[in-house]
Parts: structure tokens; C-alpha cells; sequence
């Protein structure tokens, strides 16, 4: 009996549970390829448009070409258009809003193993564990929610544990905690 309880104590994760709050009060959305953003020139509606994020992380509009979007917020980029305007237009006030949000690659929060529908979602604001579980369809009958984990890369690829189960079963709002851009959910299957 007591080797089985060892066996069953070793299956118990060694990772810190989750911080419930993230520190994230400073965050701005970056762009990301395939993001959407919205070009509004002040008195020129001609160069005024929507242009697609390539995959090379730029974008292209009239008068202004393959200038670099990604990483950058919506304002600063902005403020670059502005200074590529210049050259042909007087005192160009541009405004850049974020319509189509994808996200950076290093923002996105990744959902692996046993998830009703593993996929990679774009990290929003205040976006808790509970958020990411409803996006993905919750768990399969196969998983071990309370043995699943979140992999912070923001933090040196840290461990922390987190309780699915308790959670989206249970309705134990204490397991619900907030997730970082670049987290990766890793729910893995229980053995029995």
C-alpha cells in the first residue's frame, strides 16, 4: 500500500501552482504577420486604408513601401508612417488601429496535448486560464487536468501547475489564473 501511495505521490507535479494575478499593467499589443491594421490619414482619405501584416512582418501602402510593422505598437507605427508621408505630403497625421488581431509569434498562447481543440490563440489583456479552456472547448475525457501545466516563456521557461480540472469541473474560481503572452498550456493524458 505504501509503495503504491509513493508511486501515486511521484505523479504529483513539482511545479509551483500558477500566481493568480499577472503583472501585466503595462502591457500594449504588439503586431504581429497576419494582423490587420486600419490607416487613417488625417485630410487624405486616398492614402487612408486596411492593409494585411505580411509574413515578413511588413506592410506596403500608397506612397509608403514595405515599411516594418511587427513588434511595433499601434502609435509607433504610426509615428513612422507619419515620417515616411513627410517626404511627399506636408505635416501628414496618421492614426493606426489594430482590426485584425493575430499577434506576434513570441505574444501567442499555445495550447497543447489534451484540449478539446489544441490550437494557438492570440494573448489579450487580463486573459485568464478560463478564457484560454473556453477558446479551446475544454478538456477531452482522457486528460489530467489537475497535472497540467503552464510553460512561462516570458520568465526562462518556469513550470507552474494548474488545476483544469477544479476549475471547469468543480467551478473552483481560486484555480482560475491569468495567463502571459508566449505561455504555453501543456494538459497532459491521466494514466488511469
Amino acid at each position: 500500500m505504501s509503495l503504491l501511495a509513493g508511486l501515486l505521490g511521484g505523479c504529483a507535479s513539482s511545479f509551483p501552482p500558477a500566481p493568480m494575478a499577472a503583472a501585466d499593467a503595462d502591457y500594449n499589443y504588439v503586431i504581429g504577420a497576419g494582423d490587420s491594421v486600419n490607416i487613417v490619414v488625417w485630410r487624405n482619405p486616398e492614402l487612408s486604408m486596411s492593409v494585411p501584416v505580411r509574413p515578413d512582418g511588413k506592410i506596403t501602402t500608397p506612397l509608403v513601401e514595405d515599411l516594418p510593422a511587427l513588434g511595433k505598437d499601434a502609435t509607433t507605427l504610426a509615428r513612422d508612417i507619419e515620417k515616411e508621408l513627410s517626404k511627399f505630403i506636408r505635416e501628414p497625421v496618421v492614426t493606426v488601429i489594430v482590426t485584425g488581431f493575430v499577434g506576434p509569434y513570441s505574444e501567442q498562447i499555445r495550447v497543447v496535448g489534451e484540449a478539446g481543440k489544441p490550437q494557438i490563440l492570440p494573448y489579450q489583456q487580463k486573459m485568464t486560464l478560463l478564457d484560454v479552456m473556453i477558446a479551446v472547448g475544454g478538456i477531452t475525457e482522457f486528460a489530467d487536468g489537475n497535472g497540467a501545466t503552464i510553460l512561462r516563456t516570458g520568465e526562462g521557461n518556469k513550470q507552474y501547475s494548474v488545476r483544469i480540472k477544479d476549475l471547469i469541473k468543480r467551478g473552483d474560481v481560486s484555480a482560475n489564473v491569468e495567463m502571459r503572452p508566449g505561455d504555453v498550456l501543456i494538459i497532459p493524458q491521466s494514466w488511469f
